[in-house]
């Protein structure tokens, strides 16, 4: 598949189309030098190689996120990017020199939830379904979940730090050797089926390992083991001498006899206690109504009251009649109040006997358990094995786990050596010569005929730290010189394309890189030449006054950016 086209869109209004062709591809930031310093910074020549990295399943953080601190957005670009619904489209066609040869139209934008727009020739896909499908449309046939899409296509596309410096391994650095054994050969045409299984199981086995380790910390199964049976034996000690103590024969009865009696004491306290307070407040009560008799001088309150009948007349009662009448109806609220006195007294009498007698068998009680070994004796015996046992319980436990991880790690072991029996015989060790020796032939040319020095990639059967068999793939220059690596990089990238239209592998026929101004005029400018026959695009973003004289032309450029004129042209879109 070739790129055709690259369109940045708003709302249904085109505001950049950028148009591929065969052979060279320039991505050039016309800004100029001045006084030795480039100004030219942010304008976009990278992001046009992230955003066809993003419509090919990328995620679209890397397109508004600072590479050298991933913590730190370009809120400007983002901002611009979901508030004005940008959508990126982009055209891949089999072959451009035919007007109706197959089309892949791709179409994403970054929007989230139901907003979010992620097509594959207008059907709507979930992001799994994505690139599944980009899978199933450019590397027809390939139904293993290893290598993934992503890890295939990772050569072709060359702007992040690891895939600029890096021949082969283009991955993030977390990829393991495993992982890129899978990728190569997979690239190099040696068809192997149980890569994904050995990527399963070598996952499974390093977990498995991880947690016998977490398991192991402290001590070794054999330790965990030995110090069981040494618990065992001293549970046996401590279950002899608690059998030896002195136990009175009623012990439990007698124990549970005083629990009893010690709850009845505090229930009867606590009735006496009730008790008492009642009686308090009825003495209370008396003494508060004897205070309200009329204890005043009669004599003069009855000169007071004459004159009063002498001023009214009707008056039947006296003074003293009145005086006599409040006093005996005090008198008779105390009678009232006191009438349940005695009751409460003899119920406080009643309580405080059951107290003494309960106290007495309490004492009794209390005399006939501490005489014995059982209370002190048997509770710190108890305790003792009670820690013995929650030991023994955790020890059994860790034991379990450790024999279940170890059966675990034995038979994901025996999988994948019976993997790597197939793996690594002879027939398909040969495969594997067969199939880099066809690749060097062209790698090797190419370089020859670009740089002058021969590259190749070799392979190496190594075992990892985890002690496991792998192919190891590297490239070198056969003539054993340093060589230059940024050379090393576009012929292999080169080689494998021309390679895998060989051997009919399926691959896309566009390369991507950024930097290329690091590489030197001469290389660069063969690259060009070489690229204008062969069935490849080869894309670069440049500053154009690095660019060499020869490739200083118009055909050549695909797009050309400036501090007047970035990629997504947001000062003027945001004026709009």
């Amino acid at each position: 598949m070739f790129l055709k086209s690259l369109i940045i869109s708003s709302k249904g209004n085109n505001i950049r189309e950028i148009i591929f062709r065969k052979g060279l591809n320039l991505i050039v930031d016309e800004t100029p030098e001045i006084s030795g310093k480039t100004t030219g910074n942010n304008v976009g020549k990278t992001t046009v190689l992230k955003l066809i990295d993003f419509c090919l399943g990328a995620d679209p953080k890397n397109v508004y996120i600072d590479p050298e601190s991933r913590k730190d957005n370009y809120d400007l670009v983002k901002n611009y990017l979901i508030d004005k619904h940008i959508l990126i489209t982009l055209v891949l066609k089999e072959n451009l020199d035919l007007e109706n040869s197959f089309e892949i139209v791709i179409e994403r934008n970054f929007l989230a939830r139901k907003n979010k727009i992620l097509k594959v020739n207008q059907e709507n896909l979930t992001e799994d379904e994505f690139e599944q499908k980009l899978l199933q449309l450019i590397i027809p046939g390939h139904n293993e979940e290893k290598p993934t899409f992503r890890q295939i296509i990772s050569h072709n596309i060359r702007y992040k730090d690891e895939s600029v410096s890096n021949t082969l391994k283009t991955l993030d650095r977390y990829t393991t050797d495993i992982e890129y054994e899978s990728l190569y050969l997979f690239l190099f045409g040696c068809k192997f089926t149980k890569g994904d299984s050995k990527q399963l199981i070598s996952e499974k086995l390093k977990q498995e390992t991880t947690y016998k380790s977490r398991l192991e910390r402290q001590q070794t199964k054999t330790a965990y083991q030995a110090a069981l049976n040494i618990i065992n034996s001293e549970i046996e000690d401590l279950n002899n001498k608690k059998a030896d103590l002195n136990i009175n024969p009623n012990f439990e009865n007698d124990l549970d006899k005083l629990n009893v009696i010690k709850y009845e004491i505090n229930k009867t306290s606590s009735e006496i206690s009730k008790f008492t307070i009642r009686k308090n407040l009825i003495i209370e009560a008396e003494q508060e109504l004897d205070a309200k008799k009329s204890v005043i001088d009669l004599v003069q309150l009855r000169s007071i009251y004459q004159q009063a009948t002498e001023q009214i007349r009707g008056i039947q009662k006296t003074f003293d009649d009145l005086v006599n009448y409040h006093n005996q109806m005090i008198f008779e609220k105390v009678k009232f109040i006191k009438k349940e006195l005695p009751t409460i007294e003899k119920s406080i009498r009643e309580k405080q006997i059951n107290l003494k007698e309960q106290l007495r068998e309490e004492e009794v009680l209390t005399s006939s358990i501490s005489k014995s070994d059982s209370f002190e004796a048997l509770e710190s015996l108890i305790a003792e094995l009670t820690e013995k046992f929650r030991k023994k319980g955790e020890y059994e436990s860790i034991i379990k786990q450790l024999i279940e991880v170890e059966k675990n790690i034995g038979e994901y072991t025996a999988q994948l050596d019976e993997i790597n029996d197939e793996l690594f015989s002879g027939d398909f060790e040969q495969k594997v010569k067969d199939q880099l020796d066809k690749f060097n032939i062209i790698f090797a040319s190419i370089s020859n005929q670009l740089y002058g020095e021969p590259y190749a990639i070799k392979h190496d059967i190594i075992t990892n730290t985890k002690n496991q068999r792998l192919y190891k793939f590297s490239a070198f220059n056969t003539n054993l010189s340093s060589g230059k690596k940024q050379g090393e990089i576009s012929c292999f990238d080169l080689a494998y394309t021309l390679f895998a239209d060989e051997e009919r592998i399926p691959c896309l026929h566009f390369l991507l890189n950024d930097k290329k101004e690091l590489m030197h005029d001469n290389q660069l400018v063969r690259i060009a030449n070489f690229v204008s026959n062969k069935n490849i695009q080869f894309v670069a973003s440049m500053l154009r006054d690095k660019l060499p004289e020869e490739l200083n032309q118009e055909n050549y450029f695909v797009v050309k950016l400036s501090q007047q004129d970035k990629l997504f042209r947001i000062e003027e879109n945001n004026q709009i």
